[in-house]
């Protein structure tokens, strides 16, 4: 996700080889600072960041370490603005959230990502209200996603914003919902009439938090849009949609600094799991390919239950992993959004994210293979693959419409990554974890970089 900008930052601070060397130490800021500008970084922001990178790392003296220590410092102060980070609940429920941005931006999906982050990582009850009837599309979108998720939605083509909007909130305090996000209507350039309406909605909603949601892949103007409903409407907070389609990256870096407000959180991927909260701090370990391994612990603690994770492994000890327990997993690791965004969570191995950003866990041939296997298996079958005889696999191929080679192929693959993990949970299992990582990506952190 920030792989243009951590690649930056490698360069420069490969530049500094000896201490107190100033001329290394010029040469790193000027490759830091044209990368930066490559980046799609606002030119006030890189030349602040340089100047003061500058000025601390002669302060603590000439060195990788330090140069590193002054950039990671420097990057938290860029990365953090007055108010708050991740979601903060209020009080007294239901929290209120007005959704606003312009049309296009992503902010109708990001909603109901927002919804599906509240209910699966903080298990809150959520509503969803469509407030958006400029666009004919909006309030169908919404149904969708909210049966997807499972979460509530109150919509009303015929109603006012206004209307559906109190509506909701009656609804939400009798029947005690936690949260409740107002998707409101967008245009495709910012007009009075869209602010008056905004404004009817906000005085109605009177909401916790407003949330501005930028579209990435417009880079600079996304930090001038932003700028202008902070003035016009007031917002509290940024979420920057379709981040994984910007590789450059450097529009997150300077956003929080120039608009004034918080970057709360980023859209990761395509689907619903895939929005991560934005903590300056964690942020600035990811940029600096030390992972975070906060956010994973969080994601993973939510969508994996503890029994049965204990369960699972204590299968995998006894090399009992069967096809049930493999769906099983798959379903669990889905909730936690892409392979790349996992990955890059993980020290040391963001080089490999680039490897898995087209990893699909329900669209892959490879996926469907082994689906289509799995649905010809019996009951016995699935739980046992010890029973597969060749006649049985010759049924199981017909059924799945394969040849019976594409079958003896997964479950020879199968059988494998069963031995392997059943040798990886036991001794030194870790350690064998970390040499297999080394191998596979050849990388790191940065020296000095620890959790």
């Amino acid at each position: 996700m920030f792989d243009t900008l951590t690649d930056s930052f490698k360069n420069a601070i490969s530049k500094i080889r000896f201490h107190d060397d100033e001329k290394a130490l010029k040469k790193a800021t000027e490759e830091l600072k044209k990368s930066l500008l490559k980046a799609d970084v606002h030119h006030k922001v890189v030349k602040g960041l340089i100047a003061n990178v500058e000025a601390k790392t002669k302060q603590l003296g000439i060195g990788k370490d330090n140069f590193l220590r002054a950039l990671s410092g420097e990057l938290n102060d860029i990365l953090t603005a007055p108010g708050n980070q991740g979601f903060v609940f209020a009080s007294k429920p239901p929290t209120v959230v007005l959704m606003t941005g312009l049309q296009g931006s992503g902010k109708t999906t990001t909603t109901g990502k927002l919804a599906y982050f509240l209910k699966e990582q903080k298990k809150k009850k959520v509503m969803i209200v469509a407030a958006d009837l400029q666009r004919l599309a909006a309030v169908e979108q919404l149904r969708q996603i909210a049966s997807q998720i499972d979460v509530t939605l109150i919509a009303d083509e015929k109603a006012t914003p206004q209307n559906i909007v109190k509506e909701a909130l009656d609804i939400a305090s009798k029947e005690l919902y936690d949260v409740v996000l107002i998707d409101t209507a967008g245009r495709l350039a910012i007009d009075d009439e869209l602010m008056r309406e905004l404004a009817e909605v906000k005085r109605v909603a009177n909401p916790d938090e407003i949330f501005y949601v930028a579209d990435a892949m417009t880079g600079q103007d996304a930090i001038k849009t932003a700028i202008t409903f902070k003035e016009k409407i007031g917002i509290s907070g940024v979420v920057l949609s379709k981040f994984d389609g910007d590789s450059k990256g450097g529009v997150a870096l300077g956003l929080a600094e120039q608009v004034g407000v918080p970057l709360r959180f980023i859209g990761a991927g395509e689907k619903m799991p895939d929005l991560e909260q934005f903590i300056p701090d964690r942020i600035v370990n990811r940029l600096m390919g030390a992972g975070d391994i906060e956010s994973l612990a969080e994601k993973t603690a939510a969508a994996i239950d503890p029994k049965q994770a204990k369960k699972f492994s204590q299968k995998i000890k006894k090399g009992k992993f069967n096809f049930n327990d493999f769906l099983e997993q798959v379903e669990s690791v889905k909730k936690l959004g892409s392979m790349k965004s996992i990955m890059g969570m993980i020290p040391g191995m963001s080089a490999m994210a680039k490897q898995l950003e087209n990893v699909d866990l329900d669209n892959s041939s490879e996926m469907r293979i082994i689906k289509a296997m799995i649905s010809s298996m019996t009951k016995k079958e699935r739980e046992d693959p010890d029973l597969l005889t060749n006649s049985r696999k010759r049924r199981i191929a017909q059924g799945a419409g394969l040849d019976q080679m594409q079958v003896n192929r997964v479950l020879k693959q199968f059988a494998s990554a069963a031995k392997m993990a059943k040798q990886l949970s036991g001794k030194g299992g870790m350690k064998q974890m970390q040499d297999m990582m080394k191998q596979m990506q050849g990388g790191g952190g940065f020296p000095g970089m620890r959790r």
